[in-house]
This record gives C-alpha cells, structure tokens and sequence, in this order.
C-alpha cells in the first residue's frame, strides 16, 4: 500500500500555487495541480516535478463549478490516492475600481470564484478526511489575504472582502472539524511578486508599493509557499483555525 502523502493545490499553474506544488513534491508528496486553463503551465510544471522524481498529475477544473469540484477530488482519488492536505488556492482580481464603478456581474463573480469555490472544495476534502466519515484526518490551508485586514481601499475592496470570508470560513470550519482529525489554518500573503497584479491591471504594484513594507520589499511565492507548507504539516499539529500573516510587517 502506498502510505505517500497526497496534496491537491486548486490554482497550481503559477504564482504561489506552483510554488506550493514544488514545494510538497519536494517534501515527497504526490501532488494534483489543478489549473482553470493554463494547461502550457501546468504541463511545464508536472514536468518539472517528475523530472526530479516526483509524482503529481494535472487536472483541468473550474472550482467555482460544484461539478468540476466533483470531478477534481474524484480524479485525485483514483490517481493519486486518499487526500492528506487541501490547498485552497485560485482566486481571481480584477481591476483596481472604487465601488461606485462596480456592477454587481463583477461582484458576484468574485464572490463566486474566491469563497464558493473554497466552500466546496472544504466540503469534498471534510468528506475524506474526517474521522466521522470514516477519514484518517488532515490539513487544509486557506490562502487569504493582508487584505482582509486593510480592505484595500480605492483597490480592490471586492477581493478584500472576498478573503474576509476566507478568514471566517478559517475560523468556522477550524472549529468544527478539530474533532475529526482536521486542522484548517490560513496563509495571508501580502505584496508578493506574482502575474497576478497584471490581472488588476497594475503589473507594477508592489515595486509601487515597497516604500510602504517595512521590511522595505515584496515577499516572494517561495515564502508564501513555505508558511502553506509550515501550515500543512506535523510542525504546527497544535496550530488550528489560526493565520499566519506573510505581508513583510504590514
């Protein structure tokens, strides 16, 4: 019987969730890197890991899609085998925008995409993993944001309060399932260097915003990666429903 440790990272094929992926492969996980549809990434990066003797495969899935949800956990079952940590990683941004220029189609949207799909990518790992339902326990690990701290006013305040849900869902579900073998911590990066503020339509916003960081920089995926893993692992097994900020001092 195969007693590998199983990872599946929603969002995998960049920024901090490739990071992430590496990371675990690294550690002797086998990994399911999920990607919506950058399959060039996610093949590159399978590659990547295999080619240094890991195990993973990718699995196309739009998590915002209780179907596709289905579907992912399903294939990471068959191929990989019984889960031992969730990462709940995708999320989208859009352009910086003040509220009044906000249609409700681009609410939802966020709402849908960054705290639907935690919800019920949280329930199909609870499924397996609980000792209630006959589980052998895990970890999941939220990646929020410094955001739901500051609101990200005059920026994003739709993604802000999409990771405030993330926050809470943390907590909630943290404290429901610690009995059942199930600990559910949250990552909060802060400015890191990833695509992803291109998504926002300022591709330049942390270099932007150094001067603001105390530690005078933007963090790195490799260091958000790292506090997911920490998170994840035997390390922090008295840690739940607990976030660990990676924002440089913000």
């Amino acid at each position: 019987m195969n007693s590998q440790k199983v990872v599946l990272i929603t969002g995998a094929g960049r920024g901090i969730g490739a990071a992430t992926a590496r990371l675990f492969a690294a550690k002797n996980y086998a990994v399911c890197i999920n990607y919506k549809t950058n399959v060039d990434a996610a093949s590159a990066l399978a590659k990547e890991i295999t080619a240094k003797g890991g195990r993973c495969i990718t699995v196309q899935a739009d998590v915002a899609c209780e179907s596709d949800v289905i579907r992912l956990f399903e294939t990471t079952d068959k191929q990989l085998g019984p889960l031992s940590v969730l990462v709940n990683n995708a999320g989208i941004l859009r352009p910086q925008s003040r509220l009044e220029d906000m249609t409700a189609e681009r609410v939802n949207s966020m709402l849908v995409n960054n705290v639907t799909s935690y919800f019920i990518c949280s329930r199909e790992a609870v499924k397996r993993m609980s000792t209630r339902h006959g589980g052998r326990g895990g970890a999941i690990v939220n990646v929020s944001s410094g955001a739901a701290r500051s609101g990200s006013p005059n920026e994003y305040i739709d993604y802000a309060a999409s990771k405030g849900a993330i926050d809470t869902l943390t907590k909630g579900l943290a404290l429901k399932v610690a009995a059942e073998g199930i600990r559910v911590n949250c990552a909060r990066p802060g400015f890191i260097y990833t695509d992803m503020h291109a998504d926002g339509g300022d591709a330049k916003r942390v270099e932007r915003l150094e001067p603001i960081i105390p530690l005078q920089r933007g963090g790195t995926a490799n260091e958000v990666a790292e506090a997911i893993y920490w998170l994840a692992s035997d390390k922090s097994s008295f840690s739940t429903g607990n976030y660990l900020d990676v924002t440089g001092g913000i």
